[in-house]
């Protein structure tokens, strides 16, 4: 009986020929566009706008108000067409506002976290519900801007029916990485005030090389996964969109890093209370909002002990963790809604 011979790859010569020719040529290629889902601005203070994006056919009464980190640009939840996560919600009937803290200068330096929490996210939720003529809204955070979504909570006058956390971090007992530091800082050994009084602002490229440190020290794994599939078109578009937006990092104010550094990082102020934001004392279990916290398990910025314990302090009845497969992106650019939140958010808004 003879034995069956192996089978020989194939080998696509035309297809070669393309992942080469469009790898080595992605580099001079134009910037790739994003932000295609139509909006309009109702609202700016200094560099930050509210930006209003309306649903195709409005099916719920509480809208969506959006926070973003200040770390990087918020087009990530608006990449293109089919890659969009506001797409996403308008398509399923809801009204979203998202807010857009823009790109600090050098005259920024002094506007802290709490200046962030109440002058630009309270004021902007207040200019959405004036717009929407809605009664409660919903807040969605995403990474650093939903700390400050969750600050903002626990002092809000403003009635929030619920409080979406996406891989956000709040409790900073565990700290993923630059442990070392973060330990001499509690301790007292360390203190980098003067120095983020001296420089006012933290520059883009310097926030980059931070979070590449921490997430890719060694920085080629992207480049690997283009090279695989630099054939495919579409893959090509999408990481060329990505990678604009891991490229993007914006500086950040001296203040506001002084202050989270401060008061979350070194004091953990949110878990262990004692947190102060204009008078108010900025308490968890302030929070009776309907709570969704949203952790995944290969993120390397936050990890899900950062966020998981946010559930036991709040006053919430209805309160939920999600350990999602993914990393740190993954929720923000979803082709639709992913099953959990389809589910979980619609029976919290209110149909028309």
């Amino acid at each position: 009986m003879d034995k069956k011979q192996p089978s020989t790859p194939t080998y696509d010569l035309d297809q070669e020929i393309k992942r080469w020719k469009t790898f080595f040529g992605v580099w001079s290629s134009p910037e790739p566009i994003v932000g295609a889902t139509p909006r309009e601005a109702v609202w700016k203070k200094n560099k930050a706008t509210l930006w209003y994006y309306a649903p195709a056919e409005k099916k719920y009464k509480v809208p969506l108000f959006l926070v973003y980190s200040l770390v990087n640009q918020p087009f990530i939840l608006d990449m293109a067409p089919g890659n969009s996560a506001i797409e996403n919600f308008t398509r399923n009937g809801f009204e979203v506002y998202l807010l857009d803290f823009g790109i600090p200068g050098y005259e920024d330096k002094d506007i802290a976290a709490s200046d962030y929490v109440v002058d630009y996210i309270q004021k902007g939720v207040r200019r959405a519900l004036r717009h929407s003529g809605a009664e409660e809204v919903t807040i969605i955070g995403y990474c650093l801007g939903g700390t400050l979504a969750t600050m903002y909570a626990t002092i809000a006058d403003e009635p929030i029916r619920n409080l979406i956390l996406n891989v956000s971090p709040i409790d900073f007992e565990t700290v993923p990485f630059f442990e070392e530091l973060a330990n001499a800082s509690k301790e007292g050994k360390l203190d980098v005030s003067e120095l983020l009084d001296t420089i006012g602002l933290i520059s883009g490229n310097s926030m980059k090389a931070a979070m590449r440190m921490v997430t890719n020290p060694i920085y080629f794994s992207p480049y690997l996964s283009l090279l695989n599939k630099a054939y495919d078109d579409e893959y090509v578009k999408k990481w060329k969109r990505l990678k604009k937006w891991t490229d993007g990092h914006i500086p950040f104010t001296g203040a506001a890093m002084r202050e989270l550094m401060q008061e979350l990082g070194k004091e953990n102020k949110l878990i262990n209370g004692g947190l102060m934001i204009r008078g108010k004392e900025a308490n968890l279990a302030n929070i009776t909002a309907n709570l969704l916290v949203i952790s995944t398990d290969f993120d390397r910025l936050v990890l899900k002990e950062q966020n998981i314990r946010v559930i036991d302090f709040v006053s919430s009845k209805d309160k939920t963790f999600k350990l999602e497969n993914g990393g740190h992106t993954t929720r923000a650019n979803d082709k639709d809604l992913p099953p959990f939140l389809a589910n979980w958010l619609p029976q919290r808004s209110d149909l028309i």
